[in-house]
């Protein structure tokens, strides 16, 4: 910590909170904790939070939220200008900056807040008054205890972290997954959700390895196998069941997060990479298999969660910033074998 938090600070008297966290699934999903544990100290406290689409899925609905400021992914100036003065409407008691990026900085430096917290992060520390330093690969620290360190700066005590928590999917949301359930005779099957997608070509295990790990499980005569991802993953759902000797199913590109969260909520095994999904099931009962390229599990690893994390020892790993791998093959993520992944989803099953 580069400014030694206020131990003495009355909580009672924050009225409101604002809360920013902008990009992606996995980031939002790990900043639930934080919002529980302002919740539960600061009960008096309305609590906003501001996000980007399309993951406002991920918080709206949340039970300790108040309101929720949604923000496009790409805005332009002017547009972010006129965000930043809607949000410059409301006075803030506190305001907590979990991302610490460039659009989270601008709507950190023109809000109004009595208390500003955030990382101490060159060339914008200044903005606030309490600076957390951030995880380091020499000392890592799990993203949502390092989220959770902006909050004890305020003067909060959390012992223990709360879980994750994402709100439950609608009655619509339920009955669609209910009805893929019975459509294709899935109730009484052990269903692996398996995610096919991934966020870069640093996490993609590719279809080669997919189509090997379900030839595998598919031998099991209980087990079914559902395809999860992005609608950009859909050729690749497309050819794996065309070459797929055994029947597997797909929902790739057809579900919502809410919806998607029901469904691995109801499987018995969910697999794949360091992803959004992944964290996504790590809010829910189901135990995760995940296998892990470049980022490593001490910051990323599923929170609180059943989970065999399957990885490479490669000094590499952390050194490509997921931007250029030094080999150009990818290894730390292409070396993991559908053998290796294999046993240790027999772990589960």
């Amino acid at each position: 910590m580069s400014q030694n938090p206020k131990t003495d600070r009355d909580l009672s008297s924050i009225k409101r909170i604002l809360i920013i966290r902008l990009r992606r699934m996995g980031d939002n999903i790990m900043t639930t904790p934080v919002i529980t544990a302002l919740k539960r100290n600061c009960p008096q406290a309305w609590l906003t939070y501001v996000v980007e689409e399309p993951f406002r899925e991920i918080v709206e609905g949340h039970p300790y939220l108040d309101e929720i400021i949604v923000l496009p992914r790409k805005q332009k100036t002017k547009d972010l200008i006129q965000s930043i003065r809607q949000i410059r409407k409301t006075k803030y008691d506190v305001l907590i900056d979990l991302f610490g990026g460039p659009k989270a900085a601008w709507i950190t430096l023109f809000a109004k807040a009595k208390l500003k917290i955030g990382y101490a992060v060159k060339y914008k520390s200044f903005i606030y008054q309490i600076r957390i330093s951030r995880r380091s690969k020499e000392d890592p620290i799990h993203s949502v205890e390092n989220h959770m360190n902006l909050v004890r700066a305020l003067g909060i005590k959390v012992d223990p972290i709360p879980s994750l928590l994402v709100p439950d999917a609608s009655d619509k949301e339920k009955e669609k997954v209910s009805r893929f359930f019975e459509e294709n005779d899935l109730i009484d099957s052990k269903m692996i959700a398996l995610h096919i997608g991934a966020g870069n070509d640093f996490r993609d295990w590719g279809m080669d390895h997919l189509m090997e790990l379900t030839k595998l499980l598919t031998q099991r005569p209980d087990t079914r196998i559902v395809l999860v991802g992005a609608s950009q993953d859909q050729i690749r759902a497309e050819r794996m069941i065309k070459n797929s000797k055994a029947p597997i199913f797909s929902l790739v590109g057809k579900l919502g997060l809410k919806e998607l969260r029901e469904l691995i909520s109801r499987a018995d095994l969910f697999v794949g990479p360091d992803s959004g999904p992944m964290h996504l099931a790590a809010s829910t009962e189901t135990p995760i298999v995940a296998y892990f390229g470049p980022t490593l599990p001490a910051l990323f690893r599923p929170w609180q969660a059943r989970a065999i994390i399957i990885e490479k020892d490669y000094e590499c790993r952390f050194k490509c910033g997921q931007r250029k791998c030094m080999y150009d093959d990818f290894r730390c993520i292409q070396t993991i074998t559908p053998q290796e992944v294999f046993n240790a989803c027999l772990e589960f099953l």
